[in-house]
């Protein structure tokens, strides 16, 4: 390869190792493995947690396996099989189950972890690609990966074989999502901070409502109604009818189109009838979208009833990260 450029041998490579990885994952998908419901369905039925635990690259795999199902609903942790030999062990409980992760089959470090576990009855679920292997024949369910070739050029280094796992981790992240019914605002339980709490905040976690809202009545005047408006500083305000529910809105542009005359008119006079509203449990991206096609800047969030609980205003929503 001496005459090869460079960048067209790195590319060369790279599309070589992901076609023989997606090849494997596609053999996967086709060969999924015969306890896959089983183990989803004993995760389900667990009194304790999950416990996940490989060594080396599985390790490095299993860590983001349990903590992409502890994100997601399913309470999951991670034990380093060589630190469960000098004490960790204790974390791991009778109604508790343990997912072992080990290529082979014959990781020794996991062998304390296999000990523990028949001796307490607690169930065991192995991933490996070889049937035979201690941990398969210790294992309560098997998750058998195909024996795929590595995607290295001396067919050593983890490659296909954790790309592999950590799929099949995935799909039983999104399984028992999908058994659980899991909410997006469940997710969010669980991803508090960044940019995916952001995205996943409410109506309800973003309004105003603590202070006196922006509301008149059908029958106050329009110079009240620029003072409510001006004092509250949201640059809309609600208009109510007879059972307080609201029945309109007055915005900055309400106030344009009707600058001629406008004092001699009430709010129910220059209010945009059935306004849009949302519902505190919306998201606030929701909310968001809706602003943003309608060219407005603030909405009220309403009951059933249609009465105002609260007020959300763009900027809530840019300040909070929810664009």
């Amino acid at each position: 390869m001496s005459g090869t450029d460079p960048d067209t041998a790195s590319r060369g490579v790279a599309q070589r190792v992901l076609r023989v990885e997606a090849a494997a994952l596609e053999r996967l998908a086709a060969e999924l493995p015969g306890d896959f419901a089983a183990a989803v369905q004993m995760i389900l039925n667990a009194k304790g947690r999950l416990i996940v635990s490989g060594m080396g690259k599985s390790g490095h795999i299993g860590k983001k396996i349990a903590a992409t199902l502890a994100s997601t609903g399913t309470p999951s942790f991670f034990v380093h099989p060589a630190e469960a030999s000098h004490g960790d062990l204790g974390m791991v409980t009778p109604d508790d189950l343990c997912l072992m992760i080990s290529n082979s089959g014959e990781t020794s470090e996991l062998g304390d972890l296999i000990a523990h576990c028949k001796r307490f009855s607690i169930p065991i679920i192995g991933i490996s690609r070889v049937a035979g292997s201690t941990l398969m024949t210790a294992a309560t369910l098997r998750l058998l990966l195909p024996d795929a070739p590595e995607a290295c050029s001396i067919g050593m280094a983890p490659t296909t074989s954790t790309t592999l796992t950590l799929a099949l981790g995935d799909a039983l992240a999104v399984a028992l999502m999908e058994a659980r019914a899991f909410r997006p605002d469940q997710f969010r339980t669980y991803h508090p901070g960044g940019k995916l709490g952001a995205r996943l905040a409410t109506v309800a976690q973003l309004m105003h409502r603590e202070e006196p809202l922006p509301l008149v009545t059908k029958a106050t005047p329009m110079q009240e109604v620029i003072l409510e408006m001006t004092a509250r500083g949201y640059g809309i305000a609600g208009v109510l009818d007879e059972a307080g529910r609201l029945c309109g809105v007055i915005s900055d542009g309400d106030l344009r189109r009707n600058i001629a005359g406008l004092f001699d008119l009430s709010a129910g006079e220059v209010a945009t009838r059935s306004p849009v509203t949302v519902s505190p449990g919306q998201l606030a991206a929701e909310a968001l979208a809706v602003m943003n096609a309608r060219k407005i800047t603030a909405l009220f969030a309403t009951d059933a009833d249609a009465k105002p609980l609260g007020i959300l205003h763009i900027h809530d929503c840019l300040r909070a990260g929810v664009a």
